[in-house]
Order: C-alpha cells, then structure tokens, then sequence
C-alpha cells in the first residue's frame, strides 16, 4: 500500500455507457437534428482522475439533449481507469504513456504503438470535428480549480464566457507531447474553434466532482448546446466574483532524480520576491548543480509537484497574475 490524499470519492460504475452509439466504445455522440456547433467533453483523459467520469455519468443519467448541433461524450483512458487500484491510485495514470502528450499528427499517425495511443486515434475523428471541447481533469496536490487555456487567449475568453473558475491559465504548452486542447484548430488563433481543460482539484476529493458537474454544465450553457432553463435547477456551486488570469513564462523541468523544491509544495502558491531560490537539481552530465529562481515579484507556482518526478518531466509552472 502507497502513501496517498484520501479517496473521498467513489469511482463511478460506466460500463453501462461501453456500447456507445456511433462504433467506438464509450463515445456516445447526440444529436439534437437542429443546425448548431458539435460541442464535445472528455473524462478519463487520465484514469486515476474520476471526478470527470462521474460528472459524465450524471449527464448521460440525466437524459441530455442537446438543444442545437451535437453533443460529443467520451470517457478516454477507459483501460486505465479498469485498473483503479484503492491501495496505490496513482498507478492507473495511464499504463504505456500520458494520453494528453500524444495529440501531434506525427505521434497520432506514426509508427509508435501504445494503449493509450491507440485510443486516442479511435478519438481523433470526434475531436478534429469538434468546435468547442472540454477536457475534464483533477490534480495530485490540494490546488483550487484552475482551467488550463492551453497558449492563446481566445480560449481564455471562451473561459471568461463558461464563467468558472476563478483561476484561468494561459501557459508555453508541454514539453513532453501536444495535448489535446492544442490540436488543430483548437491551437490556431485564426480558428473558431476553442478548448479549455478544467482541473477541478485535488484527484478525490468531494469538492472535484461537484466542480467538474458545475463546470460542464455552464459549458453547455456557454455552447448553448444545453438550454438554458434546463442548466439553471442543476447548478449547485456560485460562481466567483471575479476571474483572474496567470500567464506561465517558463516550466520548471526535471534534469535528475536530485530535483527538490526549496518553497512549499502549494498550488497557486505566490513567491512574493524576484531572485527567491525556488527548486534545485543536478546537471547529469556536468554534474553541477542547477537553481530556479523567482523570476519577478509575486511569482505563481502553477501546480508543484513531486510525485511524477523523473527526468524531463515538469515539476511546476512559473506565471504572474495579469
């Protein structure tokens, strides 16, 4: 048994939604016959990360319909999901590789093979068609919801046009592989189309789930795929009084098994002096040791982490509030 937050969230049951409706299991497209955009959200991007399963198996139990265009739900990384283990979650990540790092056309349409990227091709015809996404996520660390805009701010509008969370982020992508968020249109200013990834908190926490359902349901309201009438009843949580966005200028990545922070692990946590030593590691191939810095006043620690330490892997974020 592993060391972990606790798991104050019960995995939902979703084998009743594998038959989907359209050939691929646990895709499930409705179609509302009315001309309108195709509105899509993902759980399971991850498959320790249930909150996103559960808010879509209270949607799909709740009979929507979209009222306009096509409504797209999908539970991704199911196969991970299946081997959610109470004694060590954080194993059922994913099993060959992230499922979020593989969205580039080389990866998707090359000579690899993997679990997940095998799912995520079976996908990739229902997000290329997709005009508007929501990719439903938690966090390892005890953090307050942050909706990733991926690199532009036309997402960043689209999150001010959802309404919540209160912490929006624009961040420089991720070193390790195109997530989904970025894919096509999505990462094109010049497109119409808009993606945004919603981190609802902490992985088991009560509170995640009730955001990920208050999320998803002011994202259909924003794509008016959902009436409105029928989306009001079912908010359960008050929307901030204010947004704030966190522009990321750099990524703190791993060099070594030696990376430690110099800060407290706290999500969204401000570093409040320029120069402040921030984390530490050690060059493997000159041996010497390497420093982060605050980079200017009040800097935001965007997601710190520890657990997924290895080399190459970014173990926080830096941004300002902007």
């Amino acid at each position: 048994m592993t060391e972990h937050f606790p798991i104050e969230l019960t995995p939902p049951e979703i084998t009743p939604w594998r038959a989907g409706n359209v050939g691929v299991d646990y895709v499930h497209v409705l179609d509302s016959g009315q001309p309108g955009p195709n509105v899509m959200v993902q759980a399971l991007t991850h498959g320790n990360e249930f909150c996103g399963a559960i808010a879509l198996d209270w949607l799909l139990r709740e009979r929507v319909t979209p009222v306009r265009g096509k409504l797209t739900l999908a539970f991704a990384n199911v196969e991970a999901y299946a081997r959610f283990d109470f004694d060590d979650p954080d194993a059922s990540r994913y099993i060959d590789e992230d499922y979020n790092r593989v969205w580039a056309d080389e990866a998707l349409f090359g000579p690899r093979d993997s679990i997940e990227l095998r799912r995520a091709r079976a996908l990739q015809p229902f997000v290329d068609a997709a005009d508007y996404l929501l990719d439903l996520h938690s966090m390892h660390e005890p953090c307050r919801p942050i909706m990733v805009c991926g690199t532009l701010d036309k997402n960043a509008e689209f999150a001010r046009a959802i309404g919540v969370p209160a912490d929006l982020l624009l961040d420089t992508g991720h070193p390790a592989g195109l997530r989904m968020i970025e894919r096509g249109g999505f990462g094109d200013p010049t497109s119409a189309k808009r993606a945004v990834l919603i981190e609802c908190g902490q992985h088991w926490e009560k509170g995640a789930a009730d955001v990920a359902i208050d999320t998803l349901l002011r994202f259909l309201r924003a794509t008016d795929a959902a009436d409105v009438a029928w989306v009001a009843p079912r908010l359960q949580l008050a929307p901030p009084a204010e947004q704030k966005l966190v522009r990321v200028t750099e990524a703190v990545v791993a060099r070594s098994m030696d990376f430690r922070f110099l800060v407290p692990l706290e999500g969204l946590g401000v570093v409040e002096k320029a120069g402040t030593p921030i984390a530490e590691d050690t060059d493997p191939v000159t041996g010497e040791k390497v420093l982060w810095t605050a980079p200017y006043e009040n800097t935001v620690l965007v997601m710190p982490s520890m657990k997924h330490l290895r080399p190459g892997n970014t173990q926080v974020r830096l941004g300002r509030f902007v």
